[in-house]
């Protein structure tokens, strides 16, 4: 794709961590404060039906970027590493001739802390090594891995100045706009003096924030903002836990839900404006982005992604976190903006998925079909893509998760109005999303829905074969068991450190 100056376009990546779309401004709700996230999604294209290919933040990212389903490259969890040889879009863009570089949270493992991208100007907020390597029994929690229950950080959120994650966005913040800058400024003698265009060579710039993921501790700033405004909390009807699914079980004991309060009535309001407000947080780094593109003039050769990896449940159905397919957390925003107003204010409403952005950015970049790699994804710049809104949702999207709070295989496949959940080897779920949107009820086993039930699964089985997942996810974990222990022993570190030559950076001698 050319921009109308015939350039390549340059392309700004912003992905925000465990953002839920329910709870923006730009997806309707009335509570949520942000402007910036508004404005991108009325100057572009916001897609209503986004969905992750995998409800946890590794295998997620790494779909993202590779443009295939995590069983197919190995992505299982928040502890695999994937390997080195499967290409990225930030590989065939460096190919290509792009500039790519990364600020912040990546959420790579292994030994490869790159994966294509030319240049990472941050180091990871979560280790790089295989210590989050969990167990298939049952028996297994957050906490095996972890120091507590992840559940306590659901009800202590408040007000905190300053915290690990705001001392990595800052600086993850700090890099990007630095580097944005750094586009309008020749280096060279004893002075760095502007120019008009730094050089022809175009950019990539994937930044990304640790932010709204918990824990939920936000300036006292950001929890004003949210004043005596009506938050709505979940409620829960008394048989709740009859309506859990094999997978809900094994998620609230991984979680440690049965270990705190979530039903409190203070809690739940003060999960939700401390989410809120950290939200708002994000959406102010985005507003910053947006404008030292303008102030740089960037902004008429480059293109604007906004996602996030997945969702987060904030309490519905009594749950938290991800790693489920109800839509609180699987769903994801996704805004794309063309700098020459391309599609300005369209509205998508078919069926999309994470896996989709790899293919979509080789679009972006003029890559040709004959030089890419097998896909999963499709790209949604093609004709069936962002050139056309409306109602079209016969496209099928498929979400997977097959350890890490899990012990079996699982999918999702969302297709039309409806969404079926399936557990490998126990009872499974179907959901009228449109007329219950709560997916409360369960339709799975109703002989009103046995054709199309069966279509789903088969669509599924067909795409993936849930026993040869199952053994190599279990061959996996004993393999990165034993490797992470030697590691340990021998006190071995993949966690990237970035290189900065401050001898050449600012005003020297010569």
């Amino acid at each position: 794709m050319m921009t109308e100056n015939n350039q390549q376009p340059n392309i700004l990546f912003v992905i925000a961590d465990q953002m839920t779309p329910f709870m923006t401004g730009v997806y309707g709700d009335t509570v949520a404060q942000t402007p910036n996230l508004d404005k991108l999604a009325a100057s572009g294209i916001r897609f209503d039906s986004a969905y992750t290919p995998c409800p946890i933040c590794a295998p997620a990212r790494a779909s993202m970027l590779t443009g295939r389903y995590i069983s197919r490259i190995g992505a299982y969890d928040n502890s695999t590493p994937w390997p080195d040889e499967e290409p990225t879009f930030a590989h065939y863009l460096s190919k290509a001739g792009y500039d790519t570089v990364a600020s912040g949270k990546m959420h790579f493992i292994g030994a490869d802390q790159q994966h294509g991208f030319a240049k990472r100007l941050t180091t990871d907020i979560f280790p790089a090594g295989l210590g989050w390597t969990t167990s298939r029994q049952e028996k297994t929690a957050f906490s095996d891995i972890h120091s507590q229950p992840i559940a306590i950080d659901y009800v202590t959120a408040g007000v905190r100045q300053w915290s690990m994650q705001f001392e990595f966005d800052e600086e993850v913040q700090f890099r990007a706009l630095q580097y944005l800058h750094s586009r309008r400024m020749q280096v060279g003698g004893t002075m760095q003096k502007p120019q008009k265009q730094r050089n022809s060579q175009p950019f990539c710039l994937c930044v990304s924030y640790s932010h709204p993921h918990e824990p939920f501790h936000p300036t006292q700033e950001l929890w004003d903002r949210y004043d005596n405004a009506k938050i709505d909390i979940p409620q829960f009807p008394e048989n709740m836990s009859e309506t859990y699914s094999k997978m809900d079980v094994w998620l609230n004991a991984f979680h440690g839900v049965h270990r705190v309060d979530l039903k409190n009535e203070k809690n739940l309001y003060n999960l939700r404006r401390s989410y809120y407000a950290l939200v708002s947080y994000v959406d102010d780094k985005v507003g910053e982005l947006i404008k030292c593109l303008e102030e740089t003039g960037l902004a008429d050769n480059t293109i604007v992604i906004f996602t996030s990896d997945h969702g987060d449940m904030l309490g519905e159905k009594g749950m938290i976190q991800k790693r489920c397919f109800y839509e609180r957390s699987s769903r994801v925003p996704l805004i794309i903006k063309y700098p020459d107003k391309h599609f300005k204010g369209r509205v998508e409403t078919r069926h999309c998925s994470l896996v989709d952005l790899a293919p979509t950015v080789l679009d972006m970049a003029g890559i040709p079909d004959k030089e890419r790699l097998s896909l999963d994804g499709q790209s949604l710049t093609g004709p069936t893509g962002s050139g056309n809104s409306g109602d079209n949702n016969d496209r099928a999207v498929f979400s997977e998760l097959h350890t890490e709070g899990v012990y079996t295989p699982c999918f999702m496949m969302r297709e039309g109005q409806f969404k079926y959940i399936y557990i490998h080897n126990n009872a499974c779920q179907l959901f009228n999303t449109e007329h219950d949107p709560k997916e409360w009820k369960n339709l799975s086993g109703n002989p009103d829905y046995a054709e199309l039930e069966d279509h789903m699964k088969c669509r599924i089985l067909e795409k993936f074969d849930p026993d040869a997942i199952d053994i190599a996810v279990t061959k996996s974990l004993a393999k990165r068991t034993l490797v992470r222990d030697a590691m340990k022993a021998a006190n071995i570190s993949w966690d990237f450190s970035p290189y900065f030559d401050a001898t050449r950076q600012y005003w020297r001698e010569g």
